[in-house]
Order: C-alpha cells, then structure tokens, then sequence
C-alpha cells in the first residue's frame, strides 16, 4: 500500500497547526514531518519532535546533498524537508503530513506532483490579524510584518494551481471536519479499482 503526502499550509493565526494534529490523530499511522532549521531552540523546543536542530553550515551542506525535498530562508532561518525519511514513510503506506508555507508546498508539488495540499484560509483578513494580536506573542510591529506577508500568501496560495482544497476556518471544529473528509475523499480516490 503507498502513502499518501498530505500538504497543508496557512498563515500565521489561521488555525493550521491544530488542525494539522487533529488530521495526524484522525488518522492512525500517519506522521507529521519533522522539519530541520537553523533557527535557535527554545526552552518549549524538543529536539526530533518539534524540530530538527542544525547548525547553519550543517544545513547548507544538506542542501548541496540534495538531502531536502523542500527548504526555504524565512526570516532569516533555514527550513528544510528531511527526503529520505519521507520517502520512507510514504513507503511504508503511511499519511505524510507536512505543514509547510506556500512556497515549500510549490516545490514539494514540482517534485512529488502525487502530493495532496490543502490551504487554511480566515473568514477575513481582518480576523486573521484580530487572531494574530489575540495571541499575544508578538509586537504590534511583528504582527503588522506577518500580516502583510499572510496576506501576500494568501494570494499566491490562490493563484499558484498548488492546492486541491482550501478550508475556510470560521468553525474550527467544522473546519477540522472538512480536513478529515478531504484527506478521506484523497485516499479513497488512489486505491486501486
């Protein structure tokens, strides 16, 4: 049995983590990608579990290898997608799912044209930046710096052809709902007749 490599993306604040680990826990054996990155850990950071943590030659040097399926500099610090163990576990017949931003999702589509992608939209912009301030991570100065970028995303993720579904998250709950049944519809269409 193949796996299937579930794509998700949205902007900062829409919502998509949890959803993402609540399509990994509908589904028993699938598993969320582990990125490496060469930004700093932090103290809520967990190594392998959370993130892959690498120095910035390491990173570059996996780069060279050819070792990434997807990597991108946002921010300054480098995200890349592990190859080996993706194929691996798509391989093995278990649901990938990677949470990646529109750009990644474009390369992963180049590379593995078979991925499925979905796009987490807000109801509106002005919600998605009353969900950024009501986090309360950042500064107004970051918020307003994520907004634009979030918005700037929000229209290459329309107009790239990349994605299969975009979910509006006005519900979470009947958001979540949707992701499960998009990933089911996905997977019902790929086993052989």
């Amino acid at each position: 049995m193949t796996g299937i490599l579930l794509v998700i993306s949205g902007p900062s604040g829409v919502g998509k983590t949890t959803i993402t680990r609540a399509v990994q826990k509908a589904f028993a054996g699938s598993v969320y990608s582990v990125s490496a990155t060469t930004r700093p850990k932090t103290a809520q950071d967990r190594e392998g579990i959370d993130y892959h943590f690498v120095a910035d030659a390491e990173f570059e040097s996996m780069v060279t290898a050819g070792e990434f399926l997807e990597w991108a500099n946002v921010y300054g610090k480098k995200y890349g997608t592990p190859r080996r163990w993706v194929a691996d576990q798509l391989a093995a017949g278990k649901i990938v799912i990677l949470e990646i931003d529109v750009q990644g999702a474009q390369n992963v589509k180049n590379q593995m044209p078979e991925a499925f992608c979905m796009y987490v939209m807000p109801p509106s912009d002005k919600t998605l930046l009353d969900r950024l301030r009501a986090r309360k991570r950042d500064s107004e100065e970051i918020i307003q710096r994520r907004f634009v970028e979030a918005v700037r995303e929000m229209d290459k993720a329309r107009t790239c052809g990349v994605y299969d579904v975009f979910l509006v998250n006005s519900d979470l709950n009947e958001t979540i709902d949707q992701a499960i049944a998009s990933v089911n519809a996905a997977r019902a269409s790929r086993r052989p007749k």
